[in-house]
């Protein structure tokens, strides 16, 4: 088969943007059923103790309100705990939501009240009383890292770092030494649109679900399993999604109350969580991390020793693979690394945009620059001469590593040959000026993925799978990717994601979507090209012309030679010589060359190098970032604009996570406080500037079939380190802990 085209690599605008900013496209809280009815939820104020009694008399007097479901007239749910676990699969006992009367955590629902109206749930959920039996609970983190564990291999999923050489002793004797605590603070994923669920009872028994999630698979497994319901009994949707950035990698509490209330009710509900129920779920855990690293008199680094420590919930063993990211990236003879977990009183923390990488990778790139400084070598210079060339804690080669590439070209942007080696060199005025650099590293991962192709007899391609767009350009590239595995125009090919009854596709985090689903779309095309060519051949109505073996698709149309002279037909037309209104395919992409595991024996990582200018008020210590270059090396990149959208968009949440970003814990009362875009701060328009994304032509054949490694995440490794750096470079003061308050 010859197929003309190349789709793949353009700059296409996104293909759902009119839909969005139109406000066609439908998110889970706007479908409109008739007889819907709006579900509030009543939290708990205290983080642990057991209900003794719920006063919900005056709520029920409330006009319009129809039920208030508790624990105790709440419909049946599936008795054991395993039918809780969700498609996450964290380790220990899944929270059941209105399973008894304990309490867990300060914010857990506690009731739901469902009226007629929005405005009457939520007065009647404001007039609920709830006596409870407090316990002793503990929410700081200081006091839960004397608490700090890692759970039996039966109950973890964690696979330890691997260790090399003697790095305790390689520390003693080497000359050149930095060691220190590094802390990053909570943080909490706001994505835009908040959670949501509209659940809609149909006559023939089904429930479809309308859910804010990434992935509605996981969300239909989760719900069939814990309301003891069939899987085909469910149907979940989510065609969009106003962003995520790991809060819907889970099951959330709306979802399950929202269908448990359908059930009970029967009768369509929408649950809505508002902004400060938000901070009632997932969040990126709080971290320590104690970092010791030795180098030689010539700056070659020798030991590295790091131990991490992140928090979790009492009832689960959430955790990330915090400590490995330097004993991957650094050509070491000596290091180790020990990771725990800490109990808190709180809800279970969880993923959020890359999870473990961008709290580890940061805070080790911030130490990497006390080391040299320490050598007294640029840290550029620093980080080329203990460059490895391996996967140094497994000794293993990479699919490839342009991160050397990545050095050069980000250096060479930002004019960083220009930069002072001392701190407090550049200044203007009464402003500080500093320039740091990090380097990013990030898994580059592939799950199995399937997708449906079909062709109709009006030409147009449709394709299909259970891939969610979070917003970040998933519809357009697979039309893409489509588009140049059929040859078909963009304009006439239609795509339908984020439903469960869709082919197969795994929940859309770890930046492996723009691999997976994009491989098994080019897959099913292709076969559906070969399968719609063989047939013409077959039928026996088909011109002698369309049978010849030089016979191609290209850009909508089929292309042969009749007579000598070049001919063109239509796909309508072609189809109708066999008689049929439509083909399909459908194809299952999985990991390795081939689709075999045991050619995967290679380090597969997204790399980058990010260089970052700030200045700082010498006296207020107010610290603007004026600029930002990220040199990515992310394989074959599917559509540089929307690729780039999402990095940019990485690299304005680690500026958060850099210099504003903190969720701040009562640990009086276990919730935290500043639970409103007032008090959690997120970067504005103001704090950031142009932003710089170049990208390295990275070549490999072996990570995915289509050479992608995918760019959701890697924004989010480094950056927060660059700032802080250069923070370092124009104040002469080093910071360990983040978000940096003041640059003073």
């Amino acid at each position: 088969m010859n197929v003309i085209s190349a789709k793949i690599g353009q700059p296409v605008s996104r293909i759902d943007g009119f839909a969005k900013v139109t406000g066609q496209a439908k998110y889970a809280a706007e479908p409109h059923p008739p007889g819907l009815l709006y579900g509030v939820i009543v939290n708990s104020l205290i983080a642990r103790g057991r209900i003794e009694a719920i006063h919900d008399e005056a709520a029920r007097a409330v006009p319009g309100v129809i039920e208030v479901m508790t624990h105790h007239n709440r419909p049946h749910t599936a008795l054991f705990e395993k039918s809780y676990v969700d498609g996450l699969g964290v380790p220990g006992s899944p929270y059941r939501p209105l399973h008894d009367a304990e309490i867990r955590f300060n914010g857990q629902p506690v009731a739901v009240v469902f009226a007629e109206t929005f405005e009457a749930a939520r007065e009647a959920a404001m007039l609920i009383q709830v006596d409870y039996e407090r316990w002793p609970h503990n929410a700081d983190f200081d006091a839960a890292l004397y608490q700090k564990y890692m759970p039996s291999k039966t109950r973890s999923n964690y696979v330890p770092p691997k260790t090399r050489g003697n790095a305790s002793e390689a520390y003693a004797l080497n000359p050149i030494k930095i060691e220190g605590r590094f802390h990053l603070a909570p943080e909490h994923h706001n994505p835009m649109e908040m959670h949501a669920t509209t659940v809609i009872p149909e006559e023939d028994g089904t429930l479809t679900v309308w859910d804010k999630t990434q992935g509605p698979q996981a969300v239909q497994t989760y719900l069939a399993s814990a309301l003891s319901l069939s899987g085909k009994k469910v149907r979940v949707r989510n065609p969009y999604v106003g962003g995520a950035f790991g809060s819907g990698l889970r099951a959330q509490h709306n979802v399950f109350l929202a269908a448990l209330g359908a059930e009970m009710l029967k009768r369509p509900v929408r649950v809505t969580l508002t902004r400060p129920q938000m901070f009632t779920h997932v969040f990126r855990p709080e971290a320590v991390m104690d970092i010791a690293l030795a180098a030689d008199r010539d700056g070659t680094l020798q030991s590295i020793i790091v131990e991490g420590v992140t928090d979790t919930s009492r009832f689960e063993h959430n955790m990330e693979n915090l400590v490995i990211w330097g004993l991957i990236g650094y050509k070491c003879p000596n290091a180790t690394a020990d990771y725990k977990i800490a109990p808190r009183d709180t809800y279970t923390s969880s993923d959020m945009r890359a999870p473990g990488a961008a709290t580890g990778v940061n805070l080790f790139e911030m130490a990497i620059d006390e080391l040299a400084w320490a050598c007294r070598m640029d840290p550029l210079a620093f980080r080329r001469h203990n460059y490895s060339d391996i996967d140094a804690m497994h000794n293993m080669p990479f699919t490839s590593n342009a991160l050397r590439e990545a050095l050069l070209l980000g250096a060479e942007r930002f004019g960083w040959n220009e930069r002072p080696l001392a701190p407090r060199s550049l200044r203007d005025g009464k402003e500080l000026i500093g320039w740091g650099m990090a380097t990013g590293i990030w898994d580059a991962m592939f799950s199995p993925t399937s997708a449906r192709a079909r062709l109709t007899s009006d030409g147009r391609l449709h394709i299909a799978t259970a891939a969610s767009d979070i917003g970040t350009g998933t519809y357009t590239i697979l039309v893409q990717t489509a588009s140049e595995a059929f040859s078909m125009p963009i304009d006439r090919i239609d795509i339908e994601l984020g439903d469960s009854t869709l082919p197969e596709c795994p929940t859309e985090g770890g930046s492996w979507t723009a691999a997976s689903a994009g491989a098994a779309v080019w897959l099913a095309c292709q076969s559906l090209c070969e399968q719609f060519l063989k047939l013409l051949k077959k039928n026996k109505n088909t011109p002698d012309w369309m049978k010849q073996d030089e016979i191609t698709v290209a850009e909508g149309e089929l292309h042969g030679v009749r007579n000598g002279s070049p001919v063109a037909l239509s796909l309508q037309d072609a189809l109708s010589f066999i008689g049929q209104d439509s083909i399909e395919a459908e194809e299952t992409a999985k990991p390795g060359l081939r689709g075999k595991i045991s050619e995967m024996r290679k380090a597969r990582f997204t790399h980058s190098a990010v260089f970052c200018e700030v200045r700082v008020d010498e006296d207020l210590g107010i610290v603007r970032v004026t600029r930002l270059v990220n040199a990515v090396a992310a394989g074959r990149i599917m559509n540089p604009k929307t690729a780039a959208s999402q990095v940019r968009g990485a690299m304005v949440m680690a500026t958060g996570m850099a210099l504003h970003e903190e969720s701040l814990m009562d640990e009086r009362y276990g919730r935290f406080m500043n639970h409103n875009f007032a008090e959690y701060h997120v970067p504005s328009h103001a704090d950031i500037p142009e932003m710089d994304v170049l990208f390295v032509d990275e070549k490999d054949k072996e990570i995915s079939p289509l050479g992608v490694k995918g760019v959701g995440e890697i924004g989010m490794c480094g950056t927060a380190a660059a700032i802080a750096n250069a923070i370092f470079h124009a104040t002469g003061k080093r910071h360990r802990n983040l978000p940096i308050m003041s640059g003073a």
